[in-house]
């Protein structure tokens, strides 16, 4: 049901599985495919990147308390405790970054010793291809990802059902970072892509270390589609009857129009002749039908299985495949049209689990999500300081389909994966909301390191031709301020992770404003109303999130401190030259400014703290492996947090110079 075009030549194009049996007389058969990326180099280098990630993420967790192991190199001056204030980092000039020999305990029978230094927030940075496992009798061999996570199951760190489940999302994750260690891009080539063409280059999710496990996936549907492979896939359609499915849309885009902008009239005059075919045949009306894409994938290994009796009854009709080509991005289920970049991002429901959560897309979020669109671009267009000072982009997710399974749906209690089976979501593409010159790149970019060990964010640095604390400056006004504006003004919270936020650079790659995209999914309100949320409709807010202001405070230093900022501080450091202290003295310069242009905000200033001297420590890799028999962080969410220590906060400083509250209502 669906064509792909390589486009990396050197890639093997999936192929049917040849006969085990050649035919009689002739030559044998040829044998199985193997990837291309499957080679002693790439595997090799991906296993000594990602043990090293294991290891930061564990220390960083608190799973693993290193010491400083003895004897350390000479020169090595950073001790642990100089680098865990909330000064931060260790003097970054060549030969003196704090890096040394630490050693890291996992159980009686093993411990590690790998070169790395502390950084700030409790981050670590531990050097690829130093780590050595040390066995109880004093014998020593290299680490590897598997040893360890063995070691981990060992010492009860990990759950046996999810240490052996973890074995494959391991190995499907080291499958995908041999394909990106196998490419000769720099980061100058990546610097000239386009917004789409970018994801394909990325390494995905900083924090969680099996972040391409992908279960469900064959090699072949690795090859087809996830980002790394780069290749164009097409969307087969189908109709699905009203007494399963339902469309939502804003104003202007109710199904016969967005059918006609997604489609065209050609390919809409095509799909509605199948359409009225099948519905001849089983008694239906073709009129009652709504009208989605749907996943390849998906379509093999979940409609076509669950929704047997409706596919036999005409309730579900496969219309064909649209002309146009996708490309995936980092998310898997969301893609970018490359034929026609003005036609909107699909999401498309998808039921493998990546990164701890089953891809689905819940009913509820469809019938919100047009209505949050229109209430939070609302806000933007009526408040001066989002649309004309910020300029933020706001793309908004403007139609929606649900469709419900008839006899899975009505279980009580039933894990949502078995509910969130069959659906679309369109979202306005960031590209075509951008002026002449701009180039929109996602935030997680900045952490890419090509193969010749440049960061992507020294060459744009570069290219700029500003001093890099000015480039800095610039990309934290962008980035900054409309996400405090909407958490103090408005009481939203989004989670701006290094794939939601989006930065505009102008033609001289200076960061100059801020996308935030998928911002209904993850959109966050105070469990108190604010007199903002008045005009927010009540079908959106009978289903949006409701949390108290810590939690709120949370999404966003989770999100961009924690999970974004925790790794680009010391990057910076090692490659443009500023040192931990001062990015995060940036940063907080950018939020007091922010503070002093709003005094009539103080007391969310004080409600939504930002500047507390911590945050809490997610642990989400702990609490991954310490599963407890599951391997689905959503179906535990009410249980999902572990005893740690705070984070430092390295935006904290003695009290006397932060805002308060003076106590009026907010």
């Amino acid at each position: 049901m669906t064509a792909t075009t390589p486009e990396n030549p050197t890639m093997d194009t999936p192929t049917a599985a040849p006969s085990a049996v050649p035919a009689t007389g002739g030559a044998p058969a040829a044998p199985l495919p193997v990837p291309a990326e499957l080679t002693p180099e790439n595997w090799d280098r991906a296993c000594r990147e990602l043990t090293a990630k294991m290891l930061a993420e564990l220390c960083f967790e608190y799973a693993l308390r290193p010491e400083p192991a003895v004897p350390d190199p000479a020169g090595a001056a950073s001790t642990a405790a100089g680098a865990a204030g909330t000064g931060g980092a260790a003097p970054g000039a060549p030969g003196h970054d704090g890096t040394r020999r630490w050693r890291a305990r996992v159980s009686p029978g093993a411990a590690y010793v790998f070169e790395g230094r502390r950084t700030t927030m409790d981050g670590w940075r531990v050097r690829p291809g130093t780590a050595v496992r040390e066995g109880a009798d004093g014998s020593t061999a290299p680490a590897s990802p598997f040893v360890l996570l063995r070691d981990l199951g060992a010492a009860g760190i990990v759950d046996p059902a999810v240490e052996a489940f973890t074995v494959g999302e391991l190995n499907a994750t080291l499958s995908g970072d041999s394909l990106l260690a196998g490419s000769r891009t720099t980061s100058a080539d990546l610097a000239d892509l386009s917004h789409a063409d970018l994801e394909g280059h990325q390494g995905g999710h900083p924090w969680i270390f099996a972040n391409k496990g992908r279960v469900g996936f064959s090699a072949r549907d690795r090859a087809r589609f996830t980002p790394e492979s780069r290749r164009r896939a097409r969307m087969p359609w189908i109709a699905v009857h009203r007494t399963l499915a339902e469309h939502h849309g804003v104003p202007g885009l109710d199904q016969d129009a967005l059918r006609e902008r997604e489609l065209g009239s050609r390919v809409c005059a095509g799909f509605a002749s199948r359409l009225a075919d099948s519905a001849r045949r089983s008694g239906t009306r073709a009129a009652d039908f709504v009208w989605l894409p749907v996943h390849p994938w998906q379509w093999d290994e979940v409609v076509v299985p669950l929704f047997a009796a409706e596919l036999a009854h005409g309730l579900v009709v496969p219309l064909g495949e649209a002309p146009d080509d996708y490309l995936p991005q980092q998310s898997i289920r969301t893609f970018t049209n490359l034929t026609r970049p003005d036609r909107l991002n699909v999401k498309l429901s998808l039921a493998i689990l990546n990164t701890m959560v089953y891809r689905g897309i819940p009913t509820e979020l469809c019938r919100a999500a047009p209505a949050s669109t229109r209430w939070v671009h609302a806000l933007r267009d009526g408040d001066a300081f989002l649309s004309e000072r910020c300029r933020v982009v706001l793309p908004g997710e403007v139609a929606a389909v649900a469709v419900r399974h008839p006899v899975l749906e009505d279980i009580p209690d039933a894990p949502y994966r078995h509910k969130q089976l069959l659906g679309a979501l369109w979202r306005e593409p960031v590209t075509e909301q951008l002026d002449p010159g701009e180039r929109a790149r996602t935030l997680a970019a900045l952490l890419h390191v090509d193969g010749e060990g440049r960061a992507f964010t020294a060459e744009l640095v570069e290219r700029s031709g500003l001093p890099a604390e000015e480039w800095l400056r610039a990309l934290f006004g962008a980035v900054l301020p409309p996400i405090l504006h909407l958490l103090y003004r408005y009481g939203l919270a989004f989670n701006p992770h290094g794939e939601n936020a989006v930065v505009v650079y102008d033609a001289h790659d200076r960061p100059v404003r801020l996308a935030v995209k998928d911002f209904v999914d993850d959109m966050k309100l105070l469990d108190t109303d604010l007199p903002e949320y008045a005009d927010l409709p009540g079908e959106a807010l009978g289903v949006l999130m409701r949390f108290d202001a810590g939690e709120l405070t949370s999404s966003i230093a989770k999100s961009l401190f924690v999970g974004h900022f925790r790794y680009l501080a010391p990057l910076v450091q090692e490659q443009v030259g500023v040192g931990e202290e001062r990015f995060w003295a940036l940063v907080r310069e950018e939020v007091l400014r922010y503070h002093g242009e709003f005094p009539e905000l103080a007391a969310r200033f004080a409600l939504f703290d930002l500047l507390a001297p911590g945050f809490e420590r997610v642990c989400l890799n702990r609490e991954r492996l310490l599963g407890g028999g599951y391997h689905d962080r959503a179906e535990r969410d009410a249980e999902f947090h572990l005893d740690a220590p705070p984070v430092p906060n390295p935006l904290h400083r003695a009290p006397d110079d932060r805002p308060a509250g003076d106590g009026e209502a907010v």
